[in-house]
């Protein structure tokens, strides 16, 4: 079965870079991620980047996700290391405009588990708490 990619954009009145680092930092995605209730770190590159991430929602959701980054394009992908049962695998993206940046942000969408309205939440949340957030 060949997946599909549910894809949303939208654009936050930032800079790129800080955007890129609040989406990267794994101690800032229980401001932002709908239901987290912990993301602990399990392994991290030279960078500081985090490699290997352990996501616990409610009481019984847990998977771990694994990340790759491309710096120079400022994109970051990820996919199921464990409880891939209830893990997703995605992307996102962060493009620079005159006046912020475009965030690109998509699911795989493997089984019909993903919609879109699950990915337009999720950006949704991350753009609202950056335009809200004193974080620069």
């Amino acid at each position: 079965m060949v997946a599909t990619v549910v894809t949303v954009r939208a654009v936050v009145s930032r800079e790129p870079s800080a955007c890129w680092r609040a989406f990267t930092d794994a101690a800032l995605f229980g401001a932002w991620v709908p239901g987290l209730r912990t993301a602990r770190v399990i392994q991290a590159g030279a960078d500081g980047l985090p490699t290997e991430i352990l996501f616990e929602f409610g009481a019984s959701r847990t998977y771990s996700l694994v990340y790759d980054y491309d710096l120079a394009a400022r994109e970051v992908r990820w996919h199921a290391r464990s409880g891939k049962r209830d893990a997703v695998t995605g992307f996102a993206r962060f493009d620079a405009l005159d006046d912020g940046t475009s965030v690109t942000y998509g699911l795989e969408q493997n089984d019909g588990r993903v919609e879109e309205a699950e990915v337009e939440t999720m950006l949704g949340a991350f753009v609202q708490w950056m335009q809200t957030s004193q974080r620069r």
